[in-house]
């Protein structure tokens, strides 16, 4: 269901298909690529796309939690990534690290301190160790911030960018089919009324005429809700002259 360009897309489905059927590599030698970065303002999917790659692979999704792993204690960051890496070295899986510039900064930047060019090193040594079938996926909305070692481990580089119109129509049009209802509105005329920003904007606005469908228990037409909820979504969701920052980096 994930909306992605056709180059990302190949992308994924070549990184899936590596992995799947990564007997036949071994056996010229071989391994699948398995570190993937994702690049792109929020909201635009890549936490979806993570999961998307660990359902469509049949592995077990593990997220990092930097609560349970970055601590104050001089080391301590550095013990508890080594036994993160232990731990989904197991068996076959998807390792996700959101925000991945959190934990993969710039060692050449001043502003930093010791612990955690540290806590860098020890990251790049437990990527290299990384078995294959293993997959990493970062994630981060500040690719500038990355160390240059850390970005040239991953195999993988795709951008997640805003989607154009044409896309999010595409997106309205899935999404009012499974009303299967007249909501008095085109899939255009409705993304032109809403204007989301990013697909988790737009996902936001499905799930409010749901709730509010449920709850209506059909006291109000669909086409009336559907444009109750559009008036109610300006009033709710003002720009403040707020947009996403753009994103520069290369795709491979």
């Amino acid at each position: 269901d994930l909306f992605l360009e056709k180059r990302t897309l190949a992308a994924c489905r070549e990184l899936i298909e590596e992995q799947q059927r990564a007997d036949v590599l071994r056996a010229h030698g071989l391994e699948p690529r398995h570190r993937l970065l994702l690049v792109g303002p929020p909201g635009n999917g890549k936490t979806s796309l993570a999961q998307s790659l660990a359902y469509e692979m049949a592995v077990p999704l593990f997220t990092v939690r930097y609560d349970a792993v970055v601590t104050s204690y001089l080391g301590e960051t550095a013990q508890r990534l080594r036994r993160l890496f232990d731990f989904v070295r197991t068996e076959p899986c998807v390792l996700f690290f959101d925000e991945f510039d959190a934990i993969g900064k710039e060692r050449g930047d001043l502003h930093e301190t010791g612990e955690i060019k540290r806590v860098v090193t020890t990251l790049l040594l437990q990527l290299d160790d990384l078995p294959s079938y293993c997959v990493l996926v970062g994630a981060t909305n500040h690719p500038e911030l990355l160390d240059r070692a850390t970005w040239r481990r991953f195999e993988i580089k795709l951008e997640l960018g805003k989607p154009n119109d044409d896309q999010m129509t595409e997106y309205f049009s899935l999404k009012l089919k499974e009303f299967d209802e007249n909501s008095g509105f085109t899939a255009k005329r409705l993304r032109s009324s809403v204007q989301p920003k990013n697909f988790s904007e737009a996902e936001d606005f499905f799930m409010d005429i749901r709730r509010r469908y449920a709850l209506a228990q059909g006291s109000v037409t669909f086409r009336t809700l559907v444009n109750d909820r559009v008036i109610a979504w300006a009033n709710q969701h003002p720009r403040f002259g707020i947009d996403d920052r753009s994103t520069d980096t290369s795709t491979t």
